[in-house]
């Protein structure tokens, strides 16, 4: 989470992207399509023939750009994993303090869960499908935002804290809080709810 949006693709040698604007939308409609069915069924009870179907594409379509059912689920988390990082990234650009910054990106992140609902249930999914994707969707975000962090304490703007042990703690917060609230109640935290975890947050990052 950082003013420059920086992603390395995870090696999918099962996917082959498409090379015009018409091939990215069938591309994208069948990453729709797999979303919204395996929400609804689970991974395992998913065909790749109902996820042509719901796509509206002939069953060849789907193999001129995925090898299998495992590899368009890949390509899913990476899409996720990018959309959700670009949302909190252009949320907090222009923030120069990195403990506003904090506050900010939960919030929007809150924000991305009420317009994605189906963000953990998919990653959940993703822990016993593919332990490999798990992983790597929370590592490679964690490696970025430490960065930031450690760009932060040495402005004094963060306490000196080891930073991955820090990024984890600060995504710990809002992994759960943003279930509890963005998932489960479907809404933001109240303001005195939001206070808590501003103070929390602040509390234990500030060098003060």
């Amino acid at each position: 989470m950082g003013k420059e949006l920086e992603i390395k693709r995870n090696n999918n040698d099962g996917v082959s992207l498409p090379k015009t604007r018409r091939g990215q939308a069938t591309f994208d409609k069948l990453l729709k399509a797999a979303e919204e069915i395996i929400v609804e069924n689970g991974y395992h009870a998913t065909s790749i023939y109902a996820i042509t179907e719901k796509a509206g594409v002939a069953m060849g379509t789907f193999y001129l750009y995925f090898r299998g059912k495992k590899d368009i689920f890949r390509e899913l988390i990476f899409y996720i994993h990018h959309e959700v990082r670009k949302y909190i990234q252009k949320a907090i650009k222009d923030i120069p303090d990195r403990r506003e910054a904090e506050i900010e990106g939960i919030i929007a992140y809150y924000r991305y869960c009420l317009e994605h609902p189906n963000l953990y249930a998919l990653i959940r999914e993703a822990e016993f499908v593919d332990i490999e994707i798990f992983k790597w969707h929370y590592t490679n975000f964690i490696k970025n935002y430490a960065k930031h962090l450690v760009e932060a304490m040495k402005k004094k703007q963060v306490k000196e804290m080891d930073p991955e042990a820090l990024a984890y703690c600060l995504m710990g917060i809002s992994i759960f809080t943003g279930m509890r609230w963005s998932i489960w109640e479907k809404k933001l935290p109240d303001e005195k709810q939001l206070n808590t975890i501003r103070r929390f947050i602040l509390e234990g990052i500030n060098p003060d």
